[in-house]
């Protein structure tokens, strides 16, 4: 049964923090490409089987184990050259082999081309996020995801109205509304690496970093930015690109705050050089190719902010399957949760939550700690329905998750 406890959150409210600390690792980071290379795995390892065995059938996988190995690469003026690739490795678990029976009893062991569907998802999510990256020649992407069995189905194939059971013990947590810090350092990393920024810009690579202080009233964003070599002449072209990215950011930053901001930019530039080693240059826009490892889930959380003021869960989210990994879901749905409460209850000015359930137990009977701070004048029990209303309704509908994440509509990372 759903155990929902609607609390007082007894603590300061976010913007009355002195300090706030807020970083999000943009999508060509090296953590961050781990993190999207497993989603798109898993993503496609869904598509496959459902492609075979029917609409909902989704076999038991988990593709969170994505290690980056840096290359090495020298780049230079209008140029540059990647020395050693950079190598991928996609690790964890799913299904090659499933026995089907049809309605006559006849049975037909079926293969999956696990591997290769694998390897074609993460070149596809190279090629598409790291634009600038020759995957055939400057990656090497190899699949040594291993073989589990076909029999864990049995908490798959459902039918669409059937609640899975969770298959781990684990919590997930969701906030909401977004500090003003948290919405600008979001909104900074989304700006630059839109698609439509980078043809006015093409310089500016997609390993880019926004990492936020707020002191009082004051906010500092230090942004570290990969740039392209190939794209810039010179030093006197890079540092013009590095001060309109600053001034870029410092217009954004009025639409999210009235605080006062200061914008550095990659600030272990040494500017008394001509040297191109003194300057944040890439051959392909990420330093994943000179010498940055990464892995999954050591970014950005499931709301695309790594945010130490607030509460966090350590899980990996992205690349875990998306049917019954609660570690998962309740990551993506409690962010959910917390955004509906806020929109839909009036008065309410910060709200945590947390969803826990035991392994073996229905998917959609947590248990759900709301905290909240109101606005003056409100009392708990003026919203405790209404927020539980929330909770509940999205329960009720939490098998909409899995299609959501399948279909790249809920973020993971």
């Amino acid at each position: 049964m759903r155990n929902i406890v609607v609390k007082e959150l007894n603590q300061s409210y976010i913007e009355d923090l002195e300090i706030e600390i807020v970083e999000r690792k943009g999508i060509g980071h090296p953590d961050s490409i781990s993190d999207g290379i497993a989603q798109a795995v898993s993503n496609a390892l869904c598509e496959m089987y459902q492609k075979e065995l029917g609409e909902g059938c989704i076999l038991h996988h988990n593709t969170d184990e994505v290690q980056i190995t840096a290359g090495d690469s020298d780049p230079d003026w209008e140029g540059g050259i990647i020395r050693k690739p950079i190598d991928i490795l996609l690790t964890g678990r799913g299904v090659s082999e499933f026995e089907k029976e049809d309605e006559k009893g006849n049975k037909e062991i079926i293969k999956f081309p696990l591997e290769r569907v694998a390897i074609k998802a993460a070149k596809d999510f190279l090629k598409e996020t790291i634009i600038n990256l020759d995957v055939e020649l400057d990656a090497v992407v190899e699949c040594k995801i291993g073989h589990g069995s076909g029999d864990l189905v049995n908490v798959f194939d459902r039918s669409p109205e059937a609640i899975p059971k969770s298959n781990d013990t684990s919590f997930g947590v969701g906030f909401a509304p977004l500090s003003e810090v948290e919405q600008l350092v979001l909104a900074t990393e989304e700006l630059l690496n839109s698609k439509e920024f980078k043809v006015d810009y093409p310089a500016v690579g997609q390993d880019i970093k926004v990492m936020g202080l707020r002191e009082g009233d004051e906010i500092n964003l230090t942004i570290a930015c990969a740039m392209v070599s190939k794209y810039l002449k010179n030093r006197e072209e890079y540092i013009e690109v590095r001060e309109s990215l600053k001034s870029i950011v410092e217009e954004l930053a009025p639409k999210y705050t009235s605080r006062s901001v200061n914008v550095d930019v990659n600030t272990g530039d040494n500017d008394e050089t001509e040297d191109k080693s003194g300057y944040y240059l890439t051959v392909t826009g990420t330093s994943a190719e000179m010498g940055d490892d990464g892995s999954v889930g050591r970014g950005n959380r499931a709301n695309g902010l790594i945010t130490p003021c607030r509460p966090m869960s350590m899980e990996a989210t992205s690349g875990k399957n998306p049917v019954n990994h609660v570690g998962k879901i309740y990551n993506v749905l409690a962010n959910k949760m917390a955004n509906d409460a806020v929109d839909e209850v009036e008065g309410i000015k910060q709200l945590h939550i947390m969803l826990l359930t035991q392994i073996g137990s229905p998917i959609n009977e947590p248990t759900a700690s709301i905290q909240v701070i109101l606005e003056d004048g409100l009392k708990l029990e003026d919203v405790e329905d209404d927020i539980k209303e929330v909770i509940n309704r999205n329960l009720d509908n939490i098998r909409d998750i899995t299609k959501l994440v399948i279909e790249g509509k809920a973020r993971t990372f």
